[in-house]
């Protein structure tokens, strides 16, 4: 573990869970303080802070990860759940989430209302309210015999929704677009697959299926 003098730092990773999990293990490996959190598409020339760029190794992410599971398994899971929400500064404070807990233990997930944990309960539960929304409000179109649908959301929600639509359409063929976070999902055949999409151009839909979407639409906002 790191003693109190860290050196102020911007870690540049790829934005995966894995390679948020070896932000924290280069943080106490080289005691470094992670002032900020970048994508690898941002650009960090400007900073007047040093920038260390973060490569994403499965071992490490792993290491992490159970020491953190170790220290409490309803961390563990609150983690990865919340790393997929759309809190604002989402690795700030996630970070702290975790050397609050490597620091203190546990005991502070009793207490919501705890300045480290309060964020990640706000943002799970903002996050809680548009997975029940999508559940049953997610419209799909018929393309050529395979049902396809694409959703906007704010947080990344398509692989917590993953299971349910696959036993929801066990004997169908479909696919759910998330286009903010650019996730295509895939079923076919009791088979599912993730995978990243930087974009999908969808058929124009015929007459009859631009009147179901309007009386969908009017159905959900009424």
């Amino acid at each position: 573990m790191p003693g109190d003098a860290m050196e102020d730092v911007i870690f540049q990773y790829d934005g995966s869970f894995p390679g948020f999990l070896c932000c924290v293990f280069d943080s106490y490996a080289h005691k470094e303080f992670p002032i900020a959190f970048e994508g690898d598409e941002e650009s960090c020339v400007l900073s007047l802070y040093s920038v260390r760029t973060v490569l994403t190794q499965t071992e490490h992410a792993r290491r992490v990860y159970r020491s953190i599971v170790k220290h409490s398994p309803q961390a563990a899971e609150l983690l990865r759940r919340a790393f997929l929400t759309c809190m604002p500064e989402k690795e700030e404070h996630l970070y702290a989430f975790v050397r609050k807990l490597f620091r203190e233990g546990p005991a502070f997930l009793r207490n919501q209302a705890d300045e480290v944990y309060a964020p990640v309960v706000k943002a799970l539960r903002h996050m809680s309210g548009e997975l029940e929304k999508l559940r049953g409000f997610v419209r799909f179109s018929d393309y050529s015999g395979v049902l396809g649908a694409e959703i906007e959301p704010k947080n990344r929600v398509l692989p917590l929704l993953r299971r349910h639509f696959c036993n929801r359409y066990a004997n169908e063929s479909f696919f759910i677009y998330d286009s903010t976070h650019k996730d295509l999902l895939l079923y076919s055949s009791g088979r599912s697959r993730m995978m990243r999409v930087d974009s999908l151009q969808l058929a124009l839909p015929g007459e009859e299926e631009l009147c179901f979407r309007a009386l969908w639409k009017r159905f959900y906002e009424t």
